[in-house]
């Protein structure tokens, strides 16, 4: 006896005791928060023009921030350039190295511009406040380290621009005694041997090395900085170079920023960017402190 097939049933349909067979052939579709959202990809990020802006301001400031007759402009630069490079970091999806260098730039730049001031101004004041205390005497075998004191001979009648003081001339200030022990002219192949990254004279200029020793005679239980001594190189046209024109890393450079204690001596090199020509026509200028008037010495 057979049974019948009930309407609509398949020869597919299975008994309530068998299981039903996955159907392979039919895709699976999973719920709508099953299905995989594509991954955002990585995008390189834009150049940062504000960013560069900030970086070239900065790097203008910074250098006229180097140069004493061009301080205002460096100190209006600088901060424009700091506030630049702060707002660029916070620019949305652009690149940051930039304003990052422009911060480092325009910080960098205004210490540097604040060490210019202040020696402009200390170059200032010395000339302004000069007491006329300097005393010039003739050269002595003992002058750059025990000499005794100066003869009594004041700056306006013993080393002058016109008629300078020989070398080694001792120069003395109520503080400071201070004696050129020599001049080397034509010295650029030794300035430039001292260091690798010293820079080559300009066309037509050539170094000089300035050795001379500083001894403190003063009385301050602090102890004070031979910085407070000057040499400058004055050309034979009468303009003054100062060592901080052209800086190099001299051989055997005179440390100038070591406290000196009552009758303390320091003995150093430092150089100078000369017209080549003339490099042997100009005179040293020596202000023995800042309160000391400068006595001129021969250079050769």
């Amino acid at each position: 006896m057979t049974t019948p097939e009930l309407p609509g049933a398949s020869s597919e349909q299975t008994l309530p005791h068998q299981q039903q067979q996955p159907n392979y052939g039919q895709p699976a579709y999973g719920s709508p928060d099953e299905i995989r959202q594509p991954q955002p990809t990585n995008a390189k990020k834009q150049g940062n023009t504000l960013g560069l802006i900030a970086l070239i301001v900065a790097v203008l400031g910074f250098i006229f921030s180097c140069v004493p007759g061009a301080l205002i402009i460096g100190w209006v630069l600088l901060p424009i350039a700091f506030i630049l490079s702060i707002v660029s970091l916070f620019v949305k999806d652009k690149a940051k190295w930039m304003g990052v260098t422009a911060l480092i730039v325009s910080i960098v730049g205004t210490i540097v511009g604040f060490m210019v001031f202040f020696a402009v101004v200390g170059s200032s004041f010395d000339n302004a406040f000069g007491s006329g205390d300097t005393k010039v005497a003739a050269p002595s075998a003992e002058a750059g380290t025990n000499a005794g004191a100066a003869e009594n001979k004041t700056a306006t009648k013993a080393g002058t621009r016109e008629n300078p003081s020989p070398i080694g001339s001792v120069i003395e200030s109520d503080d400071w005694r201070v004696v050129i022990n020599g001049v080397t002219l034509a010295a650029s192949d030794a300035v430039l041997a001292a260091n690798q990254f010293n820079d080559p004279p300009a066309e037509g200029s050539e170094y000089i090395l300035v050795n001379y020793s500083v001894t403190y005679v003063g009385d301050d239980p602090n102890g004070q900085m031979p910085a407070f001594v000057s040499v400058d190189y004055v050309t034979a046209d009468g303009r003054t170079i100062n060592s901080f024109e052209k800086s190099v890393i001299e051989p055997e450079a005179i440390n100038t920023t070591s406290a000196l204690y009552k009758d303390g001596t320091a003995t150093g090199n430092t150089a100078f960017e000369v017209p080549s020509a003339t490099a042997g026509q100009g005179v040293l200028a020596v202000r023995p402190g800042m309160l000391g008037d400068k006595a001129f010495v021969a250079v050769k």
